[in-house]
Order: structure tokens, then C-alpha cells, then sequence
């Protein structure tokens, strides 16, 4: 009987205890991050942060690409106007050499060069002793057309048979207008004087010690012998004292020392520059 009572108060009291707890059954379990604690507003505040810093170093990065693209695109400009620059500075060296007479002209078996001063310029005067005896100045000839042939001196037989050629074709040098020539050298008057009388000739070769007057025309710088002497060197004078025509014939690649009249002739006739 007692053990029944006892079994009785046991089951009382349990349930008694299970009215005063919580329903039986499962419990509704919230996802984390969504409640509204304190704990989970931090979650979301701290992934945003994240989500802010990463936008933020992806837009400075693509800024820096940009920039790096950039400058790359300057750097191409800048070489490519640096190579426009030289090319247009190579270009008008060019036309600066052109200009003063790296020309090349004159019939396919006499080519020559034409230096300055060129056509059109006055040219230069000088007063020179001449193998006819005294001294023959330029301005003499103010009003007619003179010949100026610059020439290498005692050791260029050509250049001597040169003269004999022009004396012998003297007609047609009056029939093209020239009245006189006169050849100059930088040799001592002296043995210019004995050369021209052994070889019989009549044309004024002038001596030009140190080639002075040369250097003023510059007809020493077409020479085989460098700029210690002429080269062959052809210079026609107008009545005005200006140059009307130039060839210089002694200079690269053939180094010419004669050329017939008749080519002569013809080459001032294709390019004289009229007064």
C-alpha cells in the first residue's frame, strides 16, 4: 500500500512539473545574421565594410591600369614625334646641301656639280697678276661676258690642254656670247708665265697664290688634289658682274680635267641663268 502511494506522489509531481514548463516540441531556430540582436547587426555592418574596401581597391587598381595605359599612349606620341622631328630636320639638311650646290648635272659623260656662289649671285672681285704681264682685275670687264676657268695648275696637263681647246674653238665661244677667258691657278706667276709661252698660248692665266680668290668662289673644294688646289671649275660672268652659269667638273666620282668645248658649250647653253 505504501509503495502504491509513493508511485502516486512520483507521477503528481511530475506532473506538476511539466504544467509549470515550457510546450513540448521543437523550436523555431532563426538563421544567423537575421535576428535583431546586437550580435548580427555587426555581421551585416562587417560584410559591407569588406564588400566597400574590395569595390574601393578594384577601382584604384583600374584607375592605375588606366593611368599606366595612358602614359604608354604619351610615351608612343612623343617617339613618334621625335622620329617626325628628325626626319623633317634630315630632310631640310637636304635641301640646305642642294641649295648650295650638291646638284649633279651636265651630260651623261661630263657630270658636274654646282657650287656656290651660284647662278644669279654676284660674283666675287679680285685683282690677280696674269701671265700676259700686270695684273688683270674682274671689274675690267664690266659690261661683257667672261669665261672664269679655275684650274689645277702646272701639273694638270689636261688642265693646260683645256685651254688649247677653248683657244682653238674661240669662234664659238664669240658665237655663244663670251668674250673673254681668263683661267686662274694657285702656281707662282713665274713658271704659270713659261708654261703658257712653251705651250703657245694667248689666254690670261691668273696666279692666286694660296688660292685666295679660289676660296672666295670655292672652286677648290672639287678637286682630286684636296683644298690646297682648284679643281675644274667653270664660272660665266655677265655684263652685271653676276653669275649667269656654273659647273664645277673636277669633283667625285670622275674627277673630270677636260671635257670638249662643244660639251661645254652645250651645258651652258641648257642651264645659263639670264641676267
Amino acid at each position: 500500500m505504501s509503495g502504491s502511494k509513493s508511485r502516486t506522489r512520483q507521477r503528481q509531481r511530475r506532473a506538476a512539473g511539466a504544467g509549470q514548463g515550457e510546450p513540448a516540441g521543437p523550436r523555431e531556430v532563426q538563421p544567423a545574421g537575421q535576428g535583431g540582436g546586437a550580435n548580427g547587426q555587426g555581421q551585416v555592418s562587417a560584410a559591407q565594410r569588406k564588400a566597400a574596401q574590395a569595390a574601393e581597391r578594384r577601382a584604384k587598381q583600374a584607375a592605375a591600369r588606366e593611368a599606366q595605359r595612358r602614359a604608354a599612349r604619351r610615351r608612343k606620341i612623343g617617339v613618334r614625334a621625335a622620329i617626325a622631328a628628325g626626319v623633317a630636320a634630315v630632310v631640310a639638311g637636304l635641301v640646305v646641301i642642294y641649295s648650295t650646290g650638291a646638284s649633279h648635272q651636265g651630260t651623261g659623260a661630263y657630270p658636274y656639280e654646282i657650287g656656290q656662289p651660284g647662278p644669279g649671285q654676284a660674283a666675287p672681285g679680285f685683282t690677280l697678276a696674269a701671265s700676259t704681264g700686270g695684273n688683270i682685275s674682274l671689274s675690267a670687264y664690266r659690261g661683257k661676258t667672261v669665261l672664269l676657268f679655275f684650274q689645277e695648275g702646272l701639273t694638270c696637263q689636261p688642265c693646260w690642254n683645256q685651254i688649247t681647246d677653248l683657244e682653238k674653238n674661240v669662234g664659238q665661244l664669240k658665237a655663244a656670247g663670251i668674250s673673254q677667258v681668263i683661267s686662274i691657278t694657285g702656281d707662282p706667276i713665274g713658271p704659270i708665265t713659261q708654261k703658257t709661252h712653251d705651250m703657245g698660248l694667248s689666254t690670261p692665266v691668273l696666279s692666286d697664290p694660296g688660292v685666295t680668290v679660289s676660296k672666295q668662289y670655292h672652286a677648290n673644294s672639287y678637286g682630286m688634289m684636296g683644298m690646297g688646289r682648284d679643281g675644274h671649275t667653270f664660272i660665266l660672268v655677265g655684263p652685271d658682274g653676276k653669275i649667269r652659269w656654273r659647273a664645277d667638273y673636277g669633283g667625285k666620282p670622275k674627277f673630270i680635267m677636260f671635257l670638249p668645248t662643244v660639251s661645254l658649250l652645250a651645258d651652258i647653253k641648257a642651264g645659263e641663268h639670264p641676267s
